[in-house]
């Protein structure tokens, strides 16, 4: 008897299941001109993805900077094709982390802590790709299948090995075959990606490199704390994303098997299309109060050459610290970033607050005045105004 209502319950489980539903396959290119999803599936996860921009559209999170919308758009338009390009809609989303993602519909997110991470166009460049790949071959919408697929044949088959009086809890098993297949897209997106880097004449090294120095920000990370690195570890066969020391590994080895001598690096334009909101990464990123890590990421993106933006950067890191010889130390860097021309108007509101702190009040007032001529509109005009007169 219970071997019948076995047999009959697995019969259930196979007409019942995802994958044996008549669900038409979509075919073509989804970012083609035109595309309209296909079938029950495609045009539910669409319907989720377009609710979600609607949203994101009034969200006071996005960035609205054309200038630097635009550089985005031609990095991803110059590496995919401009067609490809055409229906991808970009959003710069006021989040200091390191993520990026692609919706079914098209939707590109990049969250500005990327742009902190990443330190020259290449780089950002391998990122979109990556995002775009996912987008391309449907990693969304067949997520969603396996895992569809994984819950309905882990609760039949739970259901039934209890009528055998040896029950068993079959979602672990199929929760890490889900989570292994998710691993296998990260890859997918990963390799695919680097070809389009190196089709569009970027450095192919570039994927390694990110995932390189993400390494070495958790060491200094931890370095700062006292604690740990948790770099390498592993959360099994649970984690959803290769580790960080495998894909660094296998994209410096396609990397290099697809490396042309002429690869576009692109510092000098990235660094010139950051420049509207330089200073505000630079503000999101201290307010973690994580100075390890933002110390080695301002070391990496001045790669020796401590700019006036990067040389800003760091003083303010030392002035929000504040510990010890930090505030001499933030002088220090705020004089030698006003020196050199590229300097932002921060630097001298930044010496001036300094000068402030470290008793130095006749030239904090007049560092303030000049930072006040060089920035009109500063939110802060009123209370800065009242320190450079003495009130």
């Amino acid at each position: 008897m219970k071997t019948r209502l076995i047999a009959g319950l697995a019969a259930i489980a196979l007409c019942s299941s995802p994958l044996t539903a008549k669900e038409p396959k979509p075919t073509g290119s989804p970012s083609a001109p035109g595309y309209a999803p296909i079938g029950r599936d495609e045009q539910g996860v669409w319907m989720e993805a377009e609710e979600d921009e609607r949203e994101l559209k009034t969200s006071k999170l996005v960035i609205r900077d054309a200038a630097v919308s635009a550089y985005l758009r031609s990095v991803l338009c110059r590496t995919i094709g401009e067609q490809s390009c055409a229906n991808v809609r970009i959003y710069l989303i006021r989040v200091p982390e390191f993520n990026a993602s692609m919706a079914a519909n098209g939707t590109l997110r990049v969250y500005t802590g990327l742009l902190l991470r990443v330190r020259d166009e290449a780089e950002l460049a391998a990122v979109l790709s990556h995002e775009f790949t996912h987008f391309e071959h449907r990693h969304g919408l067949n997520g969603l299948k396996k895992r569809r697929d994984a819950a309905s044949w882990a609760a039949w088959l739970t259901v039934a090995s209890g009528l055998t009086n040896q029950p068993r809890n079959y979602f672990p098993t199929f929760l890490a075959a889900y989570f292994s297949y998710n691993r296998d897209q990260e890859r997918d997106a990963d390799l695919s990606g680097i070809k389009l880097l190196g089709n569009a004449g970027y450095r192919t090294m570039a994927a390694s490199s990110i995932w390189l120095r993400l390494r070495d920000e958790k060491d200094a990370q931890a370095a700062a704390l006292g604690v740990r690195s948790l770099k390498d570890r592993d959360y099994g066969p649970f984690q959803s994303h290769p580790m960080d020391v495998e894909r660094m590994i296998y994209l410096a080895r396609e990397g290099q098997a697809l490396a042309k001598p002429d690869g576009f690096e692109g510092l000098a334009e990235f660094r010139h299309a950051l420049t509207p909101i330089w200073s505000m990464l630079i503000e999101d990123q201290i307010k973690l109060n994580d100075f390890g890590a933002s110390e080695y990421l301002l070391a990496n993106l001045a790669r020796g050459d401590w700019t006036g933006p990067l040389l800003y950067a760091r003083a303010e890191l030392y002035r929000a610290r504040a510990k010890g010889g930090d505030l001499l130390t933030a002088e220090t860097l705020y004089r030698q970033a006003i020196v050199r021309g590229d300097a932002p108007a921060g630097a001298w509101r930044g010496l001036g607050l300094t000068l402030m702190r470290t008793g130095n009040k006749t030239e904090a007032q007049t560092t303030l005045a000049e930072y006040l001529r060089k920035a009109p509109e500063a939110p802060d005009r009123a209370m800065l105004a009242a320190i450079a007169q003495g009130n």
